[in-house]
């Protein structure tokens, strides 16, 4: 049988796409697995390029790819030009011979693309198929069919879309034999929704499997455990039945039953059968699997196999601490997938250290980055809640925290040398020209950038004691004494970093209204055009210098989550400062209560308290220390960002170097290296050794193309948090309690720092995380409510400072309450409700 022009399908194997297209190899390497598979051979892709040159085929596709490759009149042209030469006469013999060896009869003849049955694109139902098709004329008729839906409207739109160069697809076709089946389907080795790997789904509808895969009918559907344990079961709609119409060929539709109490129509042992498919196939082909099937006699039949496409990663199956601890708090870290050279150059030796020093020195292990950040060929899949591992060294650590909180006072950190050996260190850092330094100094200046976080790093180990202790303290007594709702404003208010940063803030917006102009474009013009406007405009020469001044001290800021170094500073995007002052025009200066002194004094009220001097003494000591301990908490997270721009400025300088040298597109693209890689690199006499485009260029489009696959997915499940949470009755949303208050307002939902500005004075700020650069948002919002987080998350304490009603890891505000829409909040149940409901 085997010519040019047909191939058996024995005879192909994956590798094959080139010559007989993704369904055909698929089918091939199906039969080579020893899969029950029926027999049929493949029209190559030979026999499609003879007819194209007979049609100058060619030059037609280059004509509509340079005339943008409408999807109307061009390709309307391909398929008339391929249906107007037919089947050259050497491919006619070829497809006769081969047809006749298979016995003749009925068969399926379906289309086999070269950009079909792929990793990233399944391309279903984009080119066509025909069934019960008898004769030899009819078989040649249909062959041309499938050239000629190579060029159809949609499957020219579904390549543009995936990326597909029109001018080198090809397409081969298969010819099986019919099965005639009583029952078909498609299964899919995983759930496609969750990505749950241990599920195989089951879709069956009786006749053939055209109903199922066009969509004519409502499958019925189960979905198989372990053994093909039926887990799920669901009826299926009948809506037709198609069965091939013989004698003569072709297939009709015939009407369902009607039988309301109608037997399942997959029997125990055949789901059985079919889930034992599922794992063979997907074991043999080392990925999950998208599998038609049909049955015929009691006999199985795969007609199809290519990859599942579209599939989540496999979900983490979280623990309790996972779930309440430390998910929340690390869900509101990761809101962005984080690049490679985030995770290799900035959490691994960084961040991530940090918190292994910190955990360690309670005798805890951290887990590293991937066990917390799994990756694929260098990209993070999702993000898996740690579980810190306890040691035998935890019980040598009370003595340890103890000496340690006695030897440094959190009240008295910023007069420990270690810290202006830092900010001498930085200083330093920014100071560098980087130009004038070869290769391997840049990357030296990167390192030390990390080397100066781990100061920052020495002083979180040496004073966490005396700033944890005390507020632990703090409410032990305030439970004691039946007075625990006094613990957020007794600990509100401490001075910080943060807190200047917001009054300097709210300096700019003070500035801003002086001007009436100025005024009226932050409110009416985007801030990238406002910012062009500052820096060019010599009316706004003032504010300019405010605005430079408040970067050169607190630009540092990250906009997103210390956690990814890709993402800009408040420095590198100006705009996202121009967001905030402009929310801050819409009311004056913040009015504030002194809640600590009024807490403190209620306290001090207290029977018991008023009347044991020592214990007034030690509860007012107490709270003091809990103040410093949390603005120690908050400062040291200021400083450490400073580390982000000297980091950030030596990565995009390799970036741009590598651009120079034809390596990557842009300099950003940088960050899709590793930190090994950028320093495996040389450049003698400023040239890049040629290897390195020749691995990395490839190599950044790997990667950018699966990251682009990982995009629809999360990098954590909400919901996966939420699984044990009882439902608040009656509620919109329902999360954590932690700010107390009822508030009603209108809803804001804001996505992220290009957004500030949208949000006015007295509205529901609604959002996906937060960090320390929100702050000046709370001044404004009525009420928050964060997708993410816990109590102790950045939102929740600076709700609380504020005495906002906040209700923190609702898993999915921002895609339930939408813009305008009146709700109520309520902070001390964690619910939010429908205005009217109030």
């Amino acid at each position: 049988m085997s010519d040019a022009f047909i191939r058996p399908l024995d005879s192909l194997r994956a590798t094959d796409i080139p010559l007989a297209g993704g369904k055909g190899a698929n089918l091939g390497e199906l039969v080579r697995g020893g899969f029950r598979v029926p027999p049929g051979f493949v029209v190559t892709t030979s026999a499609y390029a003879a007819m194209a040159g007979r049609a100058g085929l060619g030059r037609l596709v280059e004509k509509a790819v340079g005339e943008g490759m409408s999807t109307g009149d061009s390709s309307g042209q391909l398929r008339a030009a391929v249906q107007g030469i037919g089947v050259p006469e050497e491919v006619r013999e070829a497809v006769a011979r081969a047809y006749d060896e298979l016995g003749g009869g009925p068969v399926a003849v379906r289309s086999s693309a070269t950009a079909e049955d792929l990793e990233g694109a399944a391309f279903a139902g984009q080119q066509d198929t025909f069934l019960n098709v008898v004769g030899l004329d009819a078989v040649l008729d249909a062959l041309v069919g499938c050239w000629a839906s190579l060029w159809t409207d949609r499957a020219v739109a579904y390549r543009e879309r995936a990326g597909v160069d029109q001018a080198g697809v090809s397409i081969a076709v298969v010819v099986q034999r019919l099965v005639p089946a009583e029952t078909a389907g498609v299964l899919f080795t995983a759930d496609p929704v969750t990505g749950e790997r241990g599920h195989v789904f089951v879709d069956a509808a009786a006749g053939l499997g055209e109903a199922v895969v066009s969509g004519m009918v409502t499958p019925e559907h189960w979905v198989l455990g372990a053994g093909g344990k039926v887990l799920e079961h669901l009826s299926g709609g009948g809506e037709a039945v198609v069965r091939p119409a013989l004698p003569g060929g072709t297939v009709v539709e015939h009407p369902p039953s009607g039988a309301e109490d109608a037997p399942p129509l997959l029997m125990p042992a055949q789901l059985a059968e079919l889930a034992s498919l599922a794992r063979s196939a997907e074991e043999y082909f080392g990925r999950p699997q998208d599998i038609e099937w049909a049955i015929s006699e009691n006999v199985v039949w795969l007609v199809q196999s290519r990859p599942l496409t579209g599939l989540p990663p496999q979900p983490p199956h979280l623990n309790r601490i996972q779930r309440k601890v430390t998910g929340p708090l690390f869900l509101e870290m990761f809101q962005t997938r984080p690049y490679p050279l985030d995770v290799t150059g900035w959490l691994r030796p960084g961040i991530l250290e940090m918190l292994r020093r910190m955990t360690g020195s309670i005798g805890v292990v951290f887990p590293d980055e991937s066990e917390l950040l799994p990756q694929e060929d260098g990209v993070v899949v999702q993000l898996v809640p740690p579980l810190p591992r306890p040691t035998l060294r935890i019980l040598t650590a009370p003595a340890s925290v103890l000496a340690r909180a006695r030897r440094y006072d959190a009240r008295h950190w910023t007069e420990d040398p270690r810290l202006d050996a830092f900010l001498a260190e930085i200083r330093r850092l920014n100071a560098i020209v980087l130009d004038d330094l070869a290769w391997s100094e840049v990357t030296g200046a990167a390192e030390d950038a990390l080397a100066a976080l781990a100061i920052v790093a020495d002083l979180r180990v040496s004073y966490l004691p005396s700033a944890f202790l005390p507020q632990v303290s703090l409410r032990l007594s305030l439970m004691l004494l039946g007075r625990r709702n006094l613990g957020p404003a007794l600990v509100a208010g401490a001075p910080t970093r943060t807190n200047a940063a917001n009054k300097a803030l709210e300096a700019l917006a003070r500035q801003a209204t002086s001007d009436p102009e100025l005024s009226r474009a932050l409110v009416d013009e985007p801030p990238l055009s406002v910012l062009h406007r500052v820096r060019t405009e010599d009316r706004f020469t003032v504010f300019r210098a405010e605005l430079e001044a408040f970067l050169a001290e607190y630009g540092h800021r990250e906009t997103i989550s210390v956690a990814i170094a890709s993402a800009p500073t408040w420095r590198d995007a100006p705009e996202t400062v121009l967001g905030i002052v402009r929310t801050l025009l819409s009311k004056g200066p913040t009015e504030t209560t002194d809640r600590t002194a009024d807490a403190l004094t209620e306290l001090c009220g207290h029977p018991l308290v008023r009347a044991i001097t020592p214990l007034r003494r030690m509860l007012t000591d107490t709270v003091e220390r809990a103040r410093a301990g949390l603005a120690f908490r908050e400062d040291t997270h200021f400083y450490a960002t400073m580390v982000l721009p000297p980091l950030r400025r030596a990565f995009v300088d390799l970036g741009r170097r590598l651009t120079h040298g034809g390596v990557l597109d842009t300099p950003d693209d940088v960050w899709h290296l590793t930190y090994a890689e950028l320093a495996a690199v040389t450049d003698e006499d400023g040239a890049l050794p040629a290897w390195v485009r020749d691995t990395y260029r490839p190599l950044v489009q790997a990667r950018k193309e699966e990251r682009h696959r990982l995009e629809p997915f999360p990098l954590l499940d909400p919901q996966l948090l939420l699984e044990d949470r009882p439902a608040t009755e009656g509620a919109l949303v329902s999360g954590t309690a932690t700010s107390r208050g009822r508030v009603s307002g209108p809803v804001r939902v804001i996505h992220g720092p290009n957004e500030f500005g949208q949000l006015a004075a007295g509205e529901i700020l609604v959002c996906p995380y937060t960090n320390p650069s929100w702050t000046p948002l709370f001044q404004r919002a009525a009420a928050v409510v964060v997708d993410t987080g816990g109590p102790g998350s950045h939102a929740a304490i600076v709700a609380r400072e504020y005495g906002i009603p906040a209700v923190m890891g609702t898993g999915r505000g921002t895609s339930v309450l939408s813009n305008g829409q009146h709700v109520l909040v309520d902070g001390s149940a964690g619910a939010v409700f429908r205005g009217e409901t109030a």
